[in-house]
């Protein structure tokens, strides 16, 4: 059965903009991609010593189920130049050629060691927040049963600059 599910893009290494064009190519061959956000600039946020991001947001049909995605999607990081070493902040949230987060799997609540959807930082990323209100302004949280809009507009907008880039 087929899943809508969102994923969040992001990349501050390298061509940045290449890099989501070829990582959005590649989720073609996981399902149907059926919206595309826009690009944004954005700060780092958690670890801070870094180049600024582009992001965007993914819709994506697909039959897979969260584990196989989240393997496919991490082949898909591989491929593009993604190299995980260690779990300290400056490895785990620092730069990278390409990142893919699940955000949300249709309805589905998934917490495991290695996945956990919705993700649980969601609400509180206006980097995310931002290209998703964009293309799923009425999604729904399936834990706290607010929108993507709703939860847009409960996020501070200091320290956390978003700003929409034209192709």
């Amino acid at each position: 059965m087929k899943k809508i599910v969102y994923l969040s893009l992001g990349s501050n290494l390298g061509e940045r903009k290449a890099l989501l064009h070829a990582a959005v190519e590649r989720l073609r061959e996981l399902g149907q991609v059926t919206a595309v956000s826009s690009l944004y600039e954005t700060e780092p946020v958690d670890f801070i010593s870094q180049p600024r991001f582009l992001n965007c947001a993914v819709a994506l049909e697909t039959d897979l189920m969260p584990k196989q995605l989240l393997a496919r999607t991490q082949q898909i990081e591989h491929a593009l130049g993604r190299r995980r070493s260690g779990s300290s902040p400056a490895t785990a949230k620092g730069p990278r050629t390409i990142d893919i987060d699940i955000l949300l799997f249709g309805q589905s609540v998934v917490d495991t060691a290695n996945l956990v959807i919705p993700h649980p930082a969601l609400h509180q990323r206006r980097f995310v927040l931002e290209p998703l209100a964009e293309i799923a302004p009425d999604a729904r949280h399936p834990l706290f049963k607010t929108t993507v809009r709703q939860m847009r507009e409960a996020v501070p907008r200091e320290g956390q600059a978003v700003k929409r880039i034209t192709e």
